[in-house]
């Protein structure tokens, strides 16, 4: 189910349209989040404090897949904590924002499958489904998203009405993070 499109709720000094004509359709956030090569998390730590950094990922049904070390400190963040932010920063007139929750999870063999598909379509790293089926792997969910293709006139934001924070079979969590 595709989010909902409204205007950013800005104050009135911005001249932001009252209608909606204009507004950012999903297909462009879409595409844009499949295309991109990178990513920018941004994740909480446990004194409340911002840490980003970039990530590659697979965008799938609307949600982003990606993996990495039990190490880094992105890795220890969203097992404490699973609120995430991610954006796509090339270009601040084609802003791409979205906020939600993490989970890992350790996909079934279709999900590993398309995983293993689109990664090689896009990252040409040679990965087969088993590849991801060993693993865990986290996924992030969108529950609200910000889009422009330039700051003066289509800036829109999105909003799930079906949003519930992802599950997963097992969640990762940070005792045993940092035990590996």
């Amino acid at each position: 189910m595709h989010p909902r499109a409204s205007r950013l709720r800005l104050s009135s000094e911005y001249g932001e349209p009252s209608d909606s004509a204009g507004l950012v359709p999903w297909s462009y956030v879409d595409d844009r989040m499949a295309t991109a090569t990178h990513y920018w998390l941004s994740t909480v730590v446990g004194d409340g404090s911002p840490h980003v950094r970039p990530i590659a990922g697979i965008w799938l049904d609307d949600r982003l897949y990606f993996g990495g070390s039990s190490r880094s400190r992105w890795f220890r963040n969203l097992a404490d904590d699973p609120r995430a932010c991610l954006n796509l920063s090339e270009d601040s007139d084609r802003a791409v924002i979205l906020h939600g929750a993490v989970a890992a999870l350790s996909p079934d063999a279709v999900l590993a499958s398309r995983l293993a598909e689109a990664s090689n379509a896009k990252y040409h790293f040679g990965q087969k489904a088993s590849d991801y089926e060993k693993v865990d792997i986290w996924v992030f969910r969108p529950r609200v998203a910000f889009a422009w293709r330039s700051l003066d006139k289509d800036r829109t934001r999105f909003d799930w009405d079906d949003y519930e924070p992802p599950g997963a079979p097992r969640v990762i969590s940070s005792r045993r993070a940092r035990a590996t």
